[in-house]
C-alpha cells in the first residue's frame, strides 16, 4: 500500500500539473467498490469545477475544488495560471482519493491507452486527463460538497510536523509494541510498514518494545528519525517495492536505500549482522538484532 511519501509525491505531481485547470467531464466505471460517493453524484459534483489545489492528508489525496467561475477560460499545458492563496481559500468542494493497495492516480493525455482496471477518467480543459487505476479495487473515491459537509481530515497526527510533547503523549501508557503504535492511523496518519521499520532502525529501537517503556530521549530519537526518513523518501519519489508509480508513471528510488525492510537475511548496512524478520500486529517486521535495542 502506498504510504505517506508515495501519496505526498503523487499529490505534489498532480498539483503541479493540474492546479488551475477546469474539469470538463468525469467518467466512472461500473464496479461499485471504489466509490464512497455514488458515481453519478461524483460526476455531477466534479464537472465544471476548477482545481484550486491538490495536497496530501494522511494517506489520502485531497483535490480542493472551486466553482467554475474562478477560472472559466480554458487552459493549454503551456499556459498554466497561478492561483493565489485567497483563491485557494475559496474551495467549496473536495474530491478525495485513497489509493488502497494498488491504486494509481495518473495524469495522462487522452490518446494514451486506457488501462484495463481504470475506474475514473476526469477530462480537463487543458486537454489532459486524470485517471484512477486500481486492479484490486481497494481504493476509494469520494466527493464532498463543503457547503453541506465537513472537509476531510486525517484521523491521526501529522508525522512531519508533530512536536515532541504531542508525540510522547501518543505513546504514553500504551502497552502495545512501538511498531504497532506507529502503524495505528488513529495515532499517526500516513505511516506504514516500510517507514515504521526504517525509522525504528534509524532510531536504534527494537520494533517489539512496549511503547510505554520508551524513554523521552528514545521517543525524541524516533520522532526525528521518522521525520528524516519520510522527508528523504519524498525527495527520492517514494519506494517502488511493488507497482507504485507517481502521477507521471515514474517509479520511486527510496527502495534502493532501505536498511532493513525486505532485507531478511542480508547483512545490516551498519554492522553486517543478518537482518531478521518477525510478525508484529500481523505485519512482517524487519530489524537488526544488534543495532536496535
Amino acid at each position: 500500500m502506498p504510504e505517506l511519501p508515495e501519496v505526498e509525491t503523487i499529490a505534489r505531481g498532480v498539483d503541479e500539473r493540474l492546479r488551475g485547470d477546469r474539469i470538463v467531464q468525469a467518467w466512472f466505471g461500473s464496479h461499485p467498490e471504489p466509490f464512497k460517493t455514488p458515481p453519478k453524484r461524483q460526476a455531477a459534483g466534479l464537472e465544471g469545477r476548477t482545481v484550486l489545489a491538490v495536497h496530501r492528508t494522511g494517506k489520502h489525496i485531497v483535490c480542493e475544488l472551486g466553482p467554475a467561475r474562478l477560472l472559466a477560460r480554458s487552459r493549454t499545458p503551456e499556459s498554466t495560471p497561478t492561483l493565489r492563496g485567497t483563491e485557494a481559500q475559496l474551495a467549496d468542494a473536495q474530491w478525495i482519493v485513497h489509493l488502497g493497495m494498488t491504486g494509481r492516480l495518473l495524469v495522462s493525455s487522452p490518446d494514451c491507452p486506457v488501462a484495463v482496471h481504470t475506474h475514473a477518467r476526469v477530462s480537463l480543459a487543458s486537454g489532459r486527463e486524470l485517471r484512477f487505476v486500481d486492479p484490486r479495487r481497494f481504493g476509494r473515491l469520494e466527493f464532498r460538497n463543503l457547503r453541506r459537509e465537513e472537509g476531510f481530515s486525517a484521523p491521526g497526527a501529522e508525522p512531519l510536523t508533530i512536536s515532541l510533547e504531542e508525540f510522547s503523549a501518543l505513546f504514553h501508557g500504551r502497552r502495545l509494541a512501538v511498531k504497532a503504535a506507529l502503524l495505528d492511523q488513529s495515532l499517526l496518519s500516513g505511516v506504514g510498514n516500510i517507514y515504521a521499520d526504517e525509522s525504528l532502525f534509524r532510531a536504534g529501537i527494537r520494533p517489539g518494545r512496549r511503547s510505554q517503556r520508551l524513554t523521552r530521549a528514545e521517543l525524541e530519537r524516533l520522532r526525528l528519525a521518522l521525520r528524516e526518513v519520510l522527508e528523504h523518501a519524498i525527495r527520492l519519489g517514494g519506494s517502488s517495492v511493488s507497482d507504485y508509480v507517481d502521477a507521471n508513471g515514474v517509479r520511486g528510488f527510496f527502495q534502493l536505500e532501505h536498511c532493513v525492510y525486505l532485507r531478511t537475511g542480508l547483512p545490516c548496512r551498519r554492522c553486517e549482522t543478518p537482518i531478521r524478520r518477525i510478525l508484529i500486529a500481523g505485519r512482517g517486521t524487519h530489524f537488526c538484532p544488534r543495532c536496535q535495542q
